[in-house]
């Protein structure tokens, strides 16, 4: 039996703890919720996650839920995927840095990719989807000015955070957000497509997206 289990669904933010488990090596299980069935409600899997999202991370003590606990949880069985900190308020810019993805850029990234979920019509959901795009200007420069002191968030150290700052890239890319402007971060997102355990994770990621494909749940990419 693997030592933890990864609830996840493809292209989700459950890709962050996919490509953490992929670097440290983890022994783990990857199961994939179906939000189209409403796998997200099963009586099972709210008793471990009451809001019905991914990730889920069942450990050895138990179902964790947010980003921001897995990755802490994480860096702690796994020292290398975050950095060690001297007392507790370095451990807490951790944490900081952990929040300002989860809680700044993430929410802002689903008003970008997912206005319908926000508000109904298309003038109300472009409205949205702009002021969105508005307000991740300034913060995708805070990230970009981060990165050029690269090639990692802390710079010479991989961590957790550039999982997660790549995950938000790759929602951000695509979706008419001025990438070019942020050269540091896209040089970033070729570095974390060259390592070998984000190969992993996305090939896996991707298994995700063929599964809800052969089941009929979702078209086929072309």
């Amino acid at each position: 039996m693997a030592q933890f289990t990864l609830y996840a669904a493809p292209g989700a933010c459950s890709r962050v703890p996919l490509m953490s488990l992929e670097e440290a090596g983890a022994d783990y299980d990857l199961e994939l919720i179906r939000f189209m069935k409403g796998e997200h409600k099963r009586p099972d899997y709210l008793a471990m996650h009451p809001a019905g999202k991914v990730p889920l991370l069942v450990t050895p003590e138990g179902p964790l839920t947010q980003n921001v606990a897995i990755a802490r949880y994480l860096g702690q069985v796994f020292p290398k995927l975050l950095p060690q900190a001297n007392g507790a308020y370095e451990a807490e810019k951790i944490t900081a840095d952990l929040a300002f993805c989860a809680d700044t850029l993430h929410p802002i990234v689903t008003r970008m990719r997912m206005p319908m979920f926000m508000v109904e019509g298309p003038e109300a959901q472009a409205s949205v989807k702009a002021k969105a795009m508005e307000a991740m200007q300034p913060l995708a420069k805070v990230v970009n000015d981060r990165l050029a002191n690269g090639p990692w968030w802390y710079g010479e150290t991989w961590s957790i955070l550039d999982a997660y700052i790549y995950w938000i890239w790759f929602r951000i890319s695509g979706c008419g957000f001025p990438v070019e402007d942020c050269p540091a971060w896209a040089a970033h997102a070729e570095a974390m497509q060259a390592r070998p355990a984000v190969q992993r994770a996305l090939a896996k990621d991707a298994a995700l997206q063929e599964r809800l494909e052969a089941d009929g749940l979702v078209p086929k990419k072309a």
